[in-house]
């Protein structure tokens, strides 16, 4: 499944979660990614989806408390 293979949401969001990494090098918050998307989603919905990306090889939390990064996957 490539990544044109996920619902618009999905991609909308991965693609804010890689921008904003690139762009700080840290783990990015749901709260940041329901803000910077324009989706207007709530930050549970997000962390929804974010679970389903981690499902899918796209993105990976480093530890509980953290927000998501991409994988080599979540990058292509």
């Amino acid at each position: 499944m490539g990544s044109y293979d996920l619902p618009e949401r999905s991609r909308r969001l991965l693609a804010t979660l890689v921008h904003q990494y690139i762009a700080t090098g840290e783990p990015v918050a749901s709260q940041l990614l329901a803000r910077e998307s324009g989706l207007g989603l709530s930050s549970a919905t997000v962390r929804h989806v974010l679970s389903q990306l981690e499902e899918a090889g796209y993105v990976h939390q480093p530890h509980t408390s953290a927000g998501r990064v991409p994988t080599d996957r979540g990058y292509r």
